[in-house]
């Protein structure tokens, strides 16, 4: 299950927080802020979706992660690859070397972690 657009920027808010209440994550969005129920509809289809749980802690609720940054990443990135990039992370990096505008020292840096993979790998 996927994350929408604005569930996913309310929970890179959590991943920050790493617990937190509606009123603080409300804070956290930008002008326009959404409406209060809004966020707490969110919060109602993350909990659903088994991103996020909470506890309730003096009769109000604390939020908190179910799932780590890293791992979501890990997801999002794989199915990223399988949907644009024919399953190949080869195309991928072809993709992010040719269409994008990285300076030489990203491309650099870049090329060393591939190395220092390479080398792991061989060992």
């Amino acid at each position: 299950m996927q994350l929408t657009p604005t569930e996913e920027k309310l929970m890179h808010f959590l991943w920050e927080r790493k617990k937190s209440g509606l009123k603080d994550l409300l804070n956290d969005f930008p002008e326009p802020k959404p409406a209060k129920t809004t966020v707490a509809t969110l919060l109602k289809r993350m909990i659903d979706k088994k991103f996020i749980s909470y506890k309730e802690i003096n009769g109000k609720r604390e939020y908190y992660p179910l799932i780590k940054k890293h791992a979501y990443s890990s997801k999002r990135i794989n199915r990223l690859i399988k949907s644009f990039f024919n399953d190949s992370p080869a195309q991928l990096a072809s993709f992010c070397t040719t269409e994008t505008n990285l300076s030489t020292s990203e491309l650099e840096e870049l090329r060393g972690l591939i190395d220092e993979k390479i080398k792991k790998q061989k060992k």
